[in-house]
């Protein structure tokens, strides 16, 4: 397993899907990978093989997941957000499109004070993300 120097680390809680959000992000975004899996086993008190714990990176950046084994519904908001900065417009504009793709556009892409292209969706896992591509 590999380490990260990072000291906070974004951790997400799905409803039996960890497994195939971070497969999506990872068709989404350069520099990423999945790091370890640990699925639940036969008696461990989830829905066996979903997720326990994971970690992967999305362009370089860690994050972790698990599967929400315990009932309670507890929805992603906006509230709470990934802010990913872009490198070129190509890169915000493919991962505007595939981020949007059966989710829900906050805030289409246009230019803003601060960039030359920002937009904000709720994918369709309901995680929040805000892309920008900052002004050169």
């Amino acid at each position: 397993m590999e380490l990260s120097n990072q000291k906070i680390t974004t951790f997400l809680m799905f409803t039996g899907t960890a497994e195939e959000a971070m497969n999506h992000y990872m068709s989404i975004f350069d520099e990423s990978e999945i790091i370890h899996i640990l699925r639940y086993g036969p008696n461990q008190g989830g829905k066996e093989g979903s997720v326990l714990h994971a970690s992967f990176k999305l362009k370089g950046q860690v994050f972790m997941c698990i599967d929400n084994n315990n009932g309670d519904d507890h929805p992603f908001t906006p509230a709470m957000s990934l802010f990913v900065t872009c490198d070129a417009e190509e890169e915000i504009d493919q991962v505007f499109a595939k981020l949007s793709e059966g989710g829900t556009v906050l805030m289409p892409l246009a230019p803003s004070p601060f960039s030359e292209k920002f937009g904000w969706v709720a994918d369709k896992y309901g995680v929040s993300w805000q892309l920008n591509l900052p002004k050169s």
